[in-house]
């Protein structure tokens, strides 16, 4: 159901993960994805009020926007442009932190808030737009690789198994402030381009185009909390989760 309209559900924990996380289709209808972040997550606080529940919310570093400090702590207060093509999104997002922390307070619910970056991994959508479902698509078909800007700009990439025992294992710590889930190893965008490439046997070349909007030129974040409260972080290494996703989208490709 839409998330915006959820009725009485009984539960105990909820991971609200609803929202298109893909420029390509949250800039596609951005007022929907801006009330899929603020009244969908106000809903989903009020059921939990409602219902006694435990409620994690997956936030996004797109709150830091295009990052002045680096790598990102949690105390990081952002830089993002407000009415900028992205806003949609991560201002969408900061809302939604602050109606968790302000339920948390005024109604004492148990919430718990996860800022993740640049995920990846088998189970993508094939048309999902973000680096490395578009990179490898292209790449295995031959077809060249549009870079944005010179290609120097970075991202940390952490696969999808990583991601998920760090999101369960937020649900289930003590920790209710926000705090960061991601792999801190940074990559530029040229050096995933190449290592696809390499990876697939491709043909493909680099074709560079006039940089994004409000695209971060550098994407990183600090674990360190995470380290402590959780006793997390990723171990799979950027090479293996390519080649599982490559995998992937070879079986799509070929089915």
């Amino acid at each position: 159901m839409d998330v915006t309209e959820i009725n009485h559900i009984e539960c105990d924990i909820i991971y609200h993960l609803a929202c298109p996380a893909s420029p390509i289709y949250y800039r596609f209808n951005p007022v929907k994805t801006i009330k899929t972040n603020v009244f969908g997550t106000l809903r989903i606080l009020e059921l939990a009020r409602e219902v006694k529940a435990k409620v994690l919310l997956t936030s996004t570093s797109e709150v830091y926007g295009d990052p002045e400090q680096h790598p990102q702590r949690e105390s990081y207060w952002g830089n993002v442009n407000p009415i900028g093509p992205r806003s949609c999104y991560d201002e969408g997002k900061r809302c939604a932190e602050a109606l968790v922390a302000d339920f948390r307070q005024q109604n004492g619910i148990e919430t718990r808030t996860v800022r993740i970056f640049n995920t990846y991994g088998p189970r993508m959508a094939i048309h999902d737009g973000r680096v490395v479902s578009n990179f490898i698509i292209h790449a295995l078909k031959n077809q060249d690789i549009s870079i944005y800007g010179n290609g120097e700009q970075t991202r940390s990439f952490c696969y999808v198994d990583d991601m998920i025992d760090g999101i369960i294992s937020a649900m289930h710590s003590d920790y209710d402030m926000p705090i960061n889930l991601g792999n801190p190893v940074e990559t530029t965008i040229n050096e995933l381009a190449e290592t696809i490439i390499k990876l697939t046997k491709s043909k493909s070349e680099l074709k560079f185009k006039s940089a994004l909007k409000d695209d971060p030129k550098r994407r990183c974040p600090d674990i360190a909390l995470a380290q402590e409260v959780l006793r997390w972080q990723p171990t799979t290494q950027l090479i293996d989760g390519l080649e599982d996703t490559i995998k992937y989208f070879k079986g799509i490709l070929s089915g």
